[in-house]
């Protein structure tokens, strides 16, 4: 499977974008992606995940209450959209995957746990 993101752009600040991650290649049984994010000098982040079966969802404690992920079963696709953009939001955001196995309880935040990687879209957001 190959992970292609897209959406990223430059957005003033209290601004929104929409990115999307497409899953294209071999069948897709990716059991759950996710959303991180890497600024420069900074760790990696993670932002968003969500079980692909389940729908259930996940989210880092910065983006709580401003980033939604949603999937689309049919095109493979997940979204992140984010709304209320910060300047501390700038960064580049990776979309990733899961396609062998389950990530266990607890781990959907670590991105050790997802095995395959999308290249990264950047997104700036200015003051």
């Amino acid at each position: 499977v190959q992970l292609q993101a897209s959406g990223g752009g430059l957005v003033q600040a209290g601004g929104s974008l929409r990115l999307s991650c497409a899953a294209s290649g071999r069948t897709f049984s990716s059991s759950a992606m996710g959303w991180f994010r890497q600024a420069p000098g900074k760790e990696r982040e993670f932002v968003a995940g969500i079980r692909w079966n389940s729908g259930s969802t996940f989210y880092g404690d910065s983006v709580k209450g401003r980033f939604t992920i949603s999937r689309d079963n049919a095109k493979n696709t997940v979204y992140l959209q984010m709304n209320s953009l910060r300047p501390e939001d700038t960064a580049v955001y990776f979309c990733a995957a899961r396609e062998r196995g389950l990530i266990p309880s607890g781990g959907m935040k670590t991105g050790s746990m997802y095995d395959t990687w999308g290249q990264g879209t950047l997104v700036t957001v200015s003051s």
